[in-house]
């Protein structure tokens, strides 16, 4: 799903006609005496003001950009203790590329997967209050603003400690060193402002872009300035200068940033794709090079140097029943969306290697809620093909089967026959909380997944969350 959109946009259907999709469902919602009962929620925990600070400001997010800004300014502190005043430059240098390598690590493939792996390996034995905090494992974007945020302030003190250096004593080299130090400062203090949530919503394409180039402006930059370093530095030591890299921990910091990007870009490739339309607000976009397997995600473009739109996968399979390829599903909800439905692709660009997300920490609980609302239901499907963990589901939507087709119909039932599938346009919208809560008190659920637009996911991880029960929607601000 394209997770810099609101989830209704966010998940893509196919765009090119098939004859399944003109057929009737082989299945059809069961009628349903559910309805949405606020009596029946508990009282919320804790004041008003508790539950803001608990459930709101003090996101999980947010605690983890934390503990990396408290680890960083122990390190600050150890380093003047280290000399009785301001830091040695090296050491600045050192803290300052190290926080960037965290930070592209944490935008690397399969860095994250191994995350989610780990996080979800431990069995069902354990008590749920440590598998709900395992479950947080996709806020692991504070880790990465953390660590981005870090390494400029860092990189900010490097420049004015290069800066009374060269007051100190003007020499070509230190002149040099000041330059690159600059430039290197200037795209950092661009990436950084670009990356405000506000900014980023509302000029996303500016932001990934701006995001993009500047940080590989600034990689580049930091080799040559590493490299103008580690030789005068050398000089003044005797020795040659690749011996010097190779002791010094930035050489060896650079090789893994370095290293991440490339391994991702290195894997662009020009794909062929099998739209399917689903109707005049999605297609789902068929891709046939891979078996993928569920609880995966892959970006997608048309401009690989501009724009990426993050999709949740679905696995395909043929008439055997075998896995061999994955769709993704599209709805109207920006304008590369509205694009793609309108004139359907027949090759897009992926990049990088598929992704875990938000769905793949289900695996952590018994049973589940999944809640989903229009085409939040894309996502989910690769949760509900994985058949792995006990579920019920919540589908609300207008026309259903009308917007998105009989397949996508048939694989929500088959998932959970008793799908309480929720017509918005003859039903009208229901309470999300009250009825999601039901759900679980019904199916005895330990935890509640929910794919929809930020009102609504924050709504009902809210709701759920302040009355005791373990509550997951995409974060937005990662």
């Amino acid at each position: 799903m394209d997770l810099e959109k609101s989830i209704s946009s966010e998940t893509s259907v196919p765009v090119s006609e098939s004859a399944s999709s003109s057929e009737p469902s082989l299945l059809k919602p069961k009628p349903f005496d559910l309805k949405p009962n606020p009596d029946l929620l508990p009282e919320k925990t804790g004041t008003k003001v508790s539950r803001y600070l608990s459930f709101n400001f003090f996101s999980t997010y947010r605690k983890i950009f934390s503990v990396i800004f408290f680890a960083n300014l122990a390190a600050f502190i150890a380093f003047v203790a280290k000399t009785g005043g301001a830091p040695l430059i090296q050491d600045v240098a050192n803290a300052s590329s190290a926080n960037l390598m965290v930070a592209i690590l944490f935008r690397q493939e399969n860095f994250v997967n191994l995350c989610y792996e780990i996080a979800v390996c431990v069995p069902h034995s354990l008590p749920v209050s440590i598998r709900r905090r395992l479950a947080k494992v996709f806020h692991y974007g504070g880790a990465h603003s953390g660590s981005g945020t870090a390494a400029v302030v860092w990189f900010l003190l490097y420049v004015a400690l290069a800066t009374r250096d060269y007051v100190k004593g003007p020499t070509p080299d230190t002149l040099t060193n000041l330059i690159l130090s600059y430039i290197i400062i200037t795209m950092f203090s661009l990436i950084l402002a670009a990356a405000h949530p506000r900014f980023r919503v509302m000029f996303h394409d500016y932001f990934e872009a701006g995001h993009r180039f500047s940080g590989w402006v600034t990689l580049v930059t930091f080799w040559v300035h590493n490299g103008l370093v580690a030789r005068v530095s050398a000089r003044e030591e005797g020795i040659n200068t690749g011996m010097y890299l190779v002791k010094s921990p930035n050489f060896w910091f650079f090789i893994i940033s370095t290293s991440c990007s490339i391994v991702s870009w290195s894997r662009l490739r020009r794909r062929d794709v099998y739209p399917e339309i689903l109707s005049d607000h999605a297609i789902r976009l068929h891709f046939k090079y891979m078996p993928m397997q569920p609880f995966y995600g892959l970006k997608v473009s048309t401009r690989p140097l501009l724009e990426w739109h993050a999709f949740a996968t679905i696995p395909d399979e043929d008439e055997n029943g075998k896995i061999n390829g994955f769709s993704i599903v599209c709805s109207n909800a920006g304008d590369w969306t509205k694009q793609t439905i309108l004139n359907p692709p027949t090759k897009l660009w992926v990049r990088g290697y598929p992704l875990h997300g938000l769905l793949y920490t289900s695996r952590l609980f018994k049973r589940v809620v999944v809640v989903a609302t229009g085409s939040g239901i894309g996502p989910c499907l690769s949760l509900l093909y994985a058949d792995v963990t006990p579920r019920r589901v919540l589908w609300s939507t207008p026309h259903p089967e009308v917007t998105y087709g009989p397949k996508i119909m048939n694989a929500v039932l088959r998932a959970d026959p008793d799908a309480i599938v929720w017509n918005t346009r003859t039903l009208g919208r229901p309470d999300m909380v009250a009825l999601t809560y039901q759900l679980v008190l019904e199916s005895k659920a330990e935890a509640v997944f929910i794919i929809s637009n930020p009102k609504v996911t924050k709504k009902v991880v809210y709701g759920m969350e302040t009355r005791g029960i373990p509550a997951y929607g995409a974060i937005f601000d990662s």
